[in-house]
């Protein structure tokens, strides 16, 4: 490890009341890193400044509890001040193991635009099931709200790039933070990444837990809420990092665009129906409510929705709205239409059986292309790998 890369790596500890646990997590992370931040958040159980005194560990204070969110966020202004390049926030409480933090850094170094998240064992004892439920109800939300799976949406030990969480703005202060944090990142245009590391909880007598069950989860839901009416908006969001599939590639190179997502790591299986949403949804007659009724299925049903958008342009006039209204005035007629008029002032003529067809095509048309997409990403992959190996 990069002994330079290291001297830029900040270790931050929110704590609020955990004044029998603290000591022992900071001294611990400054065994594993030269710069250890403690935010003291109001904390009433122990002179906090007086702990660290004399230790090398700075210590910040707010006079009132503010919340876990605004005491990262103090961090996050005090270290950027102090040329860090990452910081790696662990809970004071005691759960997570310091002797984790090497394993944080390489990832950290080697991928500077990705949030860092340590995704914990929970096959240890003394786990709380509200934790077990909390982590797969969040890591269910963040899915919809920016399409990214990962493991552990709920844990505290995580690692930051300061520089880009900077230029990033949040609502949440509180335990929302963590999750707004996560999906934001995304529509920045960071990564996220996880590493395992270890836990430990006390016996249920023993543990102490600022989580307010209905007061943070009142907050947790509204947050979720907010993040996700946003998610189905159409107007982009602002990246701080280029996406991996620019759409100016779509412009220039459209077949080379759609050969690098079939390539991607994403499932064959996600990708095929990925298509056949796109298709389904682009031959229905919605006019102007195509590109938002894809992005709505698709992150409802976390799927890839750059495929879906892109292959939704198959069904762009004449060819296939034309095909859904012949097919319809065939149903109803017995016959084909002379010559089907796409203009604004005739289309209306038409709707009925441009619905009619579509509905009857449409599945036809999903289930091939699905099909064929599902074969190519197949082919593709395994070539990709061949060529890997």
């Amino acid at each position: 490890m990069n002994g330079l890369f290291k001297q830029k790596v900040w270790c931050v500890i929110p704590v609020y009341n955990n004044g029998t646990t603290v000591e022992s997590v900071a001294l611990k992370c400054r065994q594993q890193l030269d710069h250890v931040l403690v935010v003291d958040d109001g904390s009433t159980d122990i002179d906090i400044a007086g702990l660290f005194a004399d230790t090398g560990i700075e210590v910040l204070h707010h006079e009132t509890n503010r919340g876990k969110g605004a005491a990262l966020l103090s961090a996050l202004s005090y270290v950027r001040e102090k040329g860090a390049q990452w910081m790696i926030c662990i809970d004071a409480d005691g759960q997570h193991h310091p002797e984790d933090i090497p394993a944080f850094l390489p990832l950290m170094e080697q991928s500077p635009s990705s949030i860092i998240i340590g995704a914990r064992n929970f096959s240890t004892a003394n786990v709380p099931g509200g934790s077990r439920f909390g982590r797969q109800f969040s890591n269910f939300w963040i899915k919809l709200e920016c399409g990214v799976r990962i493991s552990d949406s709920q844990s505290g030990f995580r690692a930051y790039p300061v520089d880009y969480l900077t230029r990033m703005k949040f609502r949440g202060d509180r335990y929302d933070f963590e999750v707004e944090v996560l999906t934001k990142a995304v529509w920045y245009g960071l990564s996220l990444q996880e590493v395992p590391v270890q836990v430990t909880y006390a016996p249920k007598g023993e543990r102490i837990s600022h989580f307010h069950q209905w007061k943070d989860n009142a907050r947790l839901t509204h947050r979720h809420g907010m993040l996700i009416s946003r998610r189905l908006l159409p107007w982009p969001h602002k990246k701080l990092v280029r996406p991996e599939h620019d759409f100016r590639e779509l412009l220039r190179h459209p077949l080379r665009f759609l050969i690098r997502l079939l390539k991607e790591s994403a499932a064959p299986t996600e990708l095929g129906l990925s298509a056949g949403v796109g298709i389904l949804l682009g031959t229905l007659p919605l006019i102007g409510a195509h590109t938002v009724s894809i992005l709505y299925v698709t992150t409802r049903l976390s799927l890839n929705r750059t495929l879906a958008l892109v292959i939704q342009n198959v069904c762009t006039p004449p060819f296939v709205p034309v095909a859904c209204i012949t097919l319809g005035y065939f149903m109803r007629h017995g016959s084909s239409p002379m010559l089907v008029d796409l203009s604004k002032t005739a289309l209306h003529e038409y709707l009925f059986d441009w619905l009619l067809g579509s509905l009857v095509l449409a599945p036809v048309l999903a289930v091939f292309a699905g099909v064929l997409v599902f074969r190519l990403a197949v082919m593709l992959q395994k070539k990709e790998a061949g060529t890997a190996a």
